[in-house]
């Protein structure tokens, strides 16, 4: 496993203790969800093709319900309970909704009081508008605008990883959280709470503000945060507007309870926020039999010692990430360490493995190896086909390495200035920041003196070959093969200003 320097805590219910101004309540103030009998078992998924919806629809086949998908106006209209889980840009997703007609019959359907459930960017389009996408309108149930993040506060945006929630009144939503609770944000724009949409706001989140993380009228739910990518929690909240009078429902509630009142006896007080996050990150490719394994490397040599020098084979990759998700694990990462050298969409066992992973594994999920542009059989195909393609089979994002080394290259020989053209803008302009993790393979380079190189150095913590007490890391590709004159500090800068909402530090000189 390998540690982020994100922030997140707790294995078990992603908590720590906490207090609030209202208990979750095991018998909570009931804002009901009412479906026909004949359509009890059935969803209605507003999927406009942006992102990752394969783990949303997995979340509720959990549930035991079957999918229902939108095809066209009147299947909004005719729905007994409707999910729109929203992901990417908000002007890109009003362009769809205006271009398939769904505008008026989603706006009537939410104003009908039949069971709605916004995610994320699904939350964010009921306000007036945002300030997204050079400011565009939304569908003005809500009052307000979404805007990005005040960045002056220091933080950084996206806002990514866990953290709690401040509930404002009971609901079926939200009854199964405590305040100690955390669930799974990633989002660079947020609405604020005032006074003119106060009787929607449920729930707000602290990051560096108050933010909005839930709202509820009458039917109408929505969450800024991922349920489906929450965990056990998660689902939970998933069942409380699917089925808010379940036995399952009850029981969550009244251990959420359990939680609170345990959390508020703890004598050092609640402890609320973001929090650490621990990531498994599972290094994938084919043995020598065709079947993809986790393996580890020594120095990035990944075959056994002794014998035949088979690939060191440590698990099955889907087999793996379920278990290290039930041991608590914050997010699952594959990186598909041949990934380099081979077509990416021809890479149908990986995608298979995401496709399996995500029905079991309900935290993020990232996969990387060949996140690139490619020419193959005569056709070129760009960066952002590969990426869509790993998405629909269930990854959260893409994790760049090699080519993000190249890009930054040509940014500093540019003058530091963007085109477009790189896989980092390209993702990021259609699924955001945030769909976007750059990986950085640095080993140290000695010298003598900072003077002796044009590169950020620091104390070595560990003498150079001949007694230097200063090195710089130096960024690699090809697996760790190719050093390249670029330093981890110069990459991290250039892929920022690319639009990468994630940074994954790797040191070679550790591994194995």
């Amino acid at each position: 496993m390998k540690l982020t320097s994100s922030q997140r805590v707790n294995r078990t219910a992603r908590s720590s203790s906490n207090s609030s101004s209202c208990l979750a309540p095991s018998q909570p103030a009931r804002q009901r969800c009412v479906a026909t009998p004949a359509a009890a078992k059935e969803v209605t998924l507003l999927d406009y093709g942006a992102g990752n919806v394969r783990s949303v629809r997995n979340a509720i086949k959990k549930l035991g319900y079957t999918i229902k998908d939108v095809s066209k106006p009147s299947d909004i209209t005719a729905a007994d309970k409707l999910i729109f889980p929203g992901v990417g840009a908000f002007g890109q997703a009003m362009d769809v909704l205006q271009q398939r007609n769904y505008v008026k019959p989603l706006v009537d359907y939410i104003q009908s009081g039949k069971p709605f459930f916004g995610i994320c960017l699904g939350l964010q389009l009921l306000f007036e508008g945002s300030t997204e996408s050079g400011g565009r309108e939304g569908l003005a149930l809500i009052p307000g605008q979404v805007s990005q993040f005040d960045t002056s506060r220091g933080l950084p945006v996206p806002h990514i990883g866990w953290n709690t929630l401040e509930q404002l009144r009971a609901s079926d939503l939200l009854a199964a959280a405590a305040p100690s609770d955390r669930v799974y944000f990633v989002h660079s724009y947020r609405a604020m709470p005032q006074e003119a949409n106060a009787d929607w706001v449920l729930s707000t989140t602290n990051y560096g503000e108050d933010f909005v993380s839930a709202v509820s009228k009458g039917a109408a739910m929505a969450t800024q945060f991922h349920p489906e990518k929450s965990g056990a929690l998660g689902l939970a909240i998933l069942r409380g507007f699917l089925e808010p009078d379940s036995a399952e429902a009850r029981a969550a509630a009244a251990a959420a309870n359990a939680r609170q009142l345990a959390g508020l006896a703890c004598p050092d007080g609640p402890e609320r926020g973001l929090a650490k996050r621990v990531i498994a990150c599972l290094d994938v490719r084919s043995n020598d039999s065709g079947d993809l394994v986790v393996t580890k490397g020594d120095q990035y040599d990944v075959r056994e010692k002794e014998g035949e020098r088979d690939v060191r084979n440590l698990g099955k990759p889907v087999e793996l990430a379920a278990r290290y998700f039930d041991e608590g694990a914050d997010e699952v990462a594959f990186l598909n360490i041949t990934g380099f050298r081979d077509c990416p969409l021809e890479d149908l066992p990986m995608l298979g493995v995401l496709q399996a992973a995500s029905e079991r594994v309900f935290v993020p999920l990232t996969v990387g190896g060949g996140i690139r542009g490619f020419s193959a059989q005569g056709r070129d195909y760009a960066a952002l086909t590969v990426a869509s393609e790993y998405f629909r089979s269930g990854a959260d994002k893409v994790s760049i390495g090699s080519d993000a080394v190249l890009a930054a290259e040509e940014y500093y020989a540019a003058g530091c200035v963007t085109n477009g053209s790189t896989a980092i803008e390209q993702i990021s302009e259609v699924y955001g920041k945030q769909a976007v993790v750059v990986s950085i393979d640095p080993r140290r380079v000695y010298v003598k003196d900072p003077s002796d190189t044009k590169h950020t150095c620091v104390k070595a913590s560990v003498p150079g070959p001949e007694g230097e007490a200063w090195c710089w890391w130096q960024c690699t590709v090809k697996g760790g093969r190719e050093g390249r004159d670029i330093d981890a500090v110069q990459l991290a800068k250039a892929v920022e200003a690319m639009g990468a909402g994630e940074i994954m530090l790797n040191c070679i000189d550790n591994d194995g």
